[in-house]
């Protein structure tokens, strides 16, 4: 395993992951993403964009590495989930 503060194998990483074979267990991560934000915005009453899922589960992830800065697999998932968000905001650039 790579160490932790190799960036471009951080990155690396979260590509294969936010770009491999995921969907074929979850659905596509953009269609995850928008039925997430649907149930979220149920449950808290308030309108949840697809974007805002990718950004509050990055949090999620960034909680997990102030608990333990150590596991590599946290700042993958972060780093997919931000590039993630990011491509739903962009798509709604404009709109």
């Amino acid at each position: 395993m790579k160490s932790l503060s190799d960036r471009s194998q951080l990155l690396q990483d979260a590509d294969e992951l936010i770009n491999g074979d995921r969907h074929q267990n979850y659905g596509d991560a953009l269609d995850n993403f928008a039925r997430i934000a649907t149930l979220w915005s149920s449950y808290l009453g308030h309108d949840i964009k697809s974007h805002d899922v990718g950004v509050m589960m990055a949090l999620l992830k960034i909680s997990r590495i102030s608990y333990d800065k150590t596991l590599k697999d946290s700042f993958v998932d972060a780093l997919g989930y931000i590039a993630l968000a990011g491509e739903l905001a962009e798509d709604k650039i404009g709109e």
